[in-house]
């Protein structure tokens, strides 16, 4: 057996095994969660863009939506340290 024929091997499944935590580091072991996030991110962004004579309701939905915002991100980082 070659140098080369256990090296190419070894440095693949290093690779593999990088990406996979880079992916989970990243959102990528939670798609639902982080594609929530996706949504809520672009829902803020069109309400702050829009007018703002809602009567307090546009500016009381950019709240909430900070708070969902937040409480999706809390909830990632709780999947990811338990």
């Amino acid at each position: 057996m070659n140098r080369r024929s256990v090296l190419f091997p070894g440095v693949l499944i290093l690779l593999l095994i990088f990406g996979y935590l880079i992916g989970c580091a990243t959102g990528g072991g939670q798609p639902h969660m982080q594609s929530a996030l996706d949504h809520l991110q672009a829902a803020r962004s069109e309400l702050s863009a829009a007018e703002a004579n809602k009567g307090g309701h546009r500016e009381r939905a950019i709240r909430l939506i900070d708070d969902a915002i937040d409480q999706v991100q809390r909830g990632m980082e709780f999947a990811r340290t338990h």
